[in-house]
């Protein structure tokens, strides 16, 4: 997959020498505009030196206007924010204090802050290098990665890690939509017939078949902060309505197995449910490429901004959800914590109706970068003309598949704790610091260069480790499934 007008694995070089009239640092309507510098460097050193201007040929121009992560750069500071609490904030917090249950209360609590600290620090990291480049800006991860690890080597580390992040979302989503549904309808209707959770996750998956055509993030920015908003609500519902519940009889804060073997793999399976929780890293970038950047206003500061609103809301959601709901339930918690709470009736069901909301915007937020990599791949590779239609396929396919998917293996917290563990640890907690490493090169055994080792290590540990227990639960809850029932 080639980049525009610029080879990133080569040292930095012009492509061309412009003179003073002709000196600018822009790509085209979507991206920079800075048609001031000639005439400053001229009027302060007298001297016109070459800048780089990554030209477009109008073919390029016209598929960047088409795909979603380079259509539309027109957004706020604050869209970023609740972009990335959608991101973030989702199916993982229903399961935290299932994972504090895995883990014990010492080694729960410095998972939970150190993943917070970890995942900031490695956000930040990707909302620097999103324009490390002059003149350029790096709107996909596996950009990002091209750069850093040469065109074909970080097209390869990238870009399947990071479908397999979003794709593996998408389809627990799709299980958590009908998950929440069905338990929102056995508790405003108990004594309704029962109905299959196959046809509540169908029910769920129907509204994608709308909303995926929305053509990109801003086109999607209600639906997100309905999903931001959402993700608050059901959040501060689940710790409040434990709460007032109150500690349970004999509630016992050891460890669920009872069996020395049971209890090391639910630990690493916890430490998956926790990675998890904590992943949004995926679409950090396409996120940004939709906010406005010049030479004077870069993107990077609007989008920070936002990153730190959001992870303060996720503070708020995510602490209190998992201590609370341990502390009252201990190692007989569910892995949703929703289905642990029966009263007030109908607050439980809002909750779980608000769930609902969420996981709808959480799922258009990761689907839009696998439809942007799929229309690129059409229109650029197979040379696809630029059509609706052509759209209205692939994206259609995409939900389809996943549901399919969803509807198949609906092991909520299995699959939790194996695409956190084998998927998320890898591009959410070291990627971003290896790729530090390789492009600022910071000082031997300096502060930068300590703290990022620390979190690759950290992290490779994580990938190793967790995806053992996750893929444990899956089996052992599939033996006793039967399929589509």
């Amino acid at each position: 997959m080639a980049t525009y007008g610029v080879d990133l694995t080569s040292s930095f070089k012009p492509k061309f020498e412009p003179t003073a009239e002709t000196l600018t640092r822009e790509e085209d309507s979507i991206g920079f505009t800075d048609k001031t510098m000639a005439t400053d460097i001229s009027k302060l050193t007298g001297i016109v030196k070459p800048v780089p201007k990554f030209q477009l040929t109008a073919e390029e121009i016209a598929i960047n206007a088409w795909l979603p992560m380079t259509s539309s750069r027109n957004a706020k500071w604050w869209y970023s924010s609740f972009h990335n609490v959608t991101a973030m904030v989702g199916a993982g917090v229903l399961g935290l204090p299932y994972a504090m249950s895995q883990l014990g209360w010492g080694p729960g609590v410095a998972m939970m802050v150190m993943s917070w600290i970890i995942t900031l620090y490695t956000l930040w990291q990707m909302v620097e290098m999103h324009e490390m480049v002059p003149g350029k800006r790096f709107d996909r991860y596996h950009e990002l990665g091209q750069h850093a690890f040469g065109e074909k080597l970080g097209l390869w580390i990238v870009v399947p890690q990071q479908l397999v992040v979003e794709v593996a979302v998408d389809i627990v989503y799709m299980v958590t939509g009908g998950k929440s549904l069905k338990k929102f309808h056995d508790l405003v209707c108990k004594d309704c017939k029962n109905i299959k959770l196959s046809y509540f996750i169908m029910i769920f998956g129907s509204v994608h078949f709308v909303l995926s055509h929305l053509p990109n993030f801003n086109s999607i920015f209600g639906v997100s902060l309905a999903a931001a908003v959402m993700s608050l609500s059901y959040s501060t519902i689940a710790w409040a309505a434990s709460v007032d519940k109150g500690v349970q009889p004999n509630v016992d804060y050891s460890y669920r197995s009872p069996t020395t073997s049971g209890t090391v793999f639910d630990f690493l399976t916890g430490l998956g449910d926790v990675a998890f929780a904590f992943a949004g890293h995926n679409v950090v970038l396409e996120i940004q490429a939709s906010i406005p950047s010049t030479s004077e206003t870069p993107s990077k500061g609007p989008m920070w901004k936002g990153v730190l609103v959001a992870y303060i809301v996720v503070a708020l959601c995510y602490f209190p959800v998992a201590f609370i709901g341990y502390w009252v339930f201990g190692n007989l918690v569910e892995d949703n914590i929703l289905m642990s709470l029966q009263k007030p009736t109908w607050l439980i069901a809002m909750a779980n109706l608000f769930v609902v909301v969420h996981v709808i915007g959480s799922y258009q937020i990761y689907a839009m970068p696998v439809f942007d990599m799929l229309e690129a791949f059409l229109v650029k590779k197979l040379k696809f003309k630029i059509t609706w239609q052509l759209r209205f396929i692939t994206r259609n396919i995409y939900v389809a598949i996943t549901m399919f998917i969803g509807i198949t293996f609906p092991f909520f917290g299995g699959l939790l704790g194996f695409v956190g563990g084998f998927a998320f640890a890898p591009t959410t907690y070291f990627l971003p610091c290896v790729m530090w490493l390789a492009v600022y090169k910071p000082k031997k055994y300096g502060l930068s260069w300590i703290t990022n080792w620390i979190c690759i290590f950290l992290g490779v540990v994580l990938m190793v480790l967790a995806p053992i227990g996750g893929l444990r639960n899956i089996i052992l809850q599939a033996k006793d499934y039967k399929f589509y029932s």
